[in-house]
């Protein structure tokens, strides 16, 4: 498809974004394991020591902003957002630029400072933090397009306000797995 053709489709709506969000956390589920265990296995086996909490946080941070920096720049879509016939792009149609795509992850990712507000505010313990962040992730974070105030099928959630990315609905017939 042409950017003219990508920037006139409309944008997902609120449960498709909500599916993508689920089977999006599914897939960075095996990413987030494979990376944490391959680095804490082994510095635990070869070394007899373990990252502090903050660093783990920071690699794992880092990890995930690698994934979605090179999909969303390089094709626009992650795995989960293929399945779900999803696409991000800037404003002028085309994949986003590195730098946008940092933004993006970077703005997609403050839902977390709420969450660790609460955290510390209600002294949540395990599952109970895990609850909290995968609610706020999956529904919470999506209802930010019904702030927007555009056309109901050009809404757009607040880190693609302020990155300068839209997600679009992709229809069935240009679908392709990559």
């Amino acid at each position: 498809m042409t950017p003219a053709e990508l920037n006139a489709l409309p944008a997902p709506g609120f449960w498709r974004r909500v599916s993508c969000s689920l089977y999006e956390q599914l897939v960075l589920l095996g990413v987030v394991a494979f990376t944490f265990l391959l680095t804490n296995l082994g510095l635990g086996i070869l070394f007899g020591v373990s990252l502090p909490n903050w660093l783990t946080f920071l690699y794992l941070y880092a990890v995930l902003g690698i994934y979605f920096v090179w999909y969303w720049t390089k094709s626009g879509q992650t795995l989960a957002m293929q399945t779900w016939r999803v696409r991000m792009i800037g404003r002028d149609g085309f994949n986003l630029s590195r730098r946008q795509a940092i933004w993006r992850y970077i703005y997609g990712s403050l839902w977390v400072v709420p969450c660790a507000i609460l955290q510390s505010l209600f002294h949540l313990e395990k599952w109970q933090i895990i609850e909290m962040l995968f609610t706020v992730a999956l529904f919470l974070w999506p209802i930010s397009i019904y702030f927007d105030r555009n056309v109901s099928t050009l809404r757009q959630n607040l880190p693609d306000r302020l990155a300068g990315s839209r997600l679009v609905e992709l229809p069935k017939s240009v679908v392709t797995l990559s």
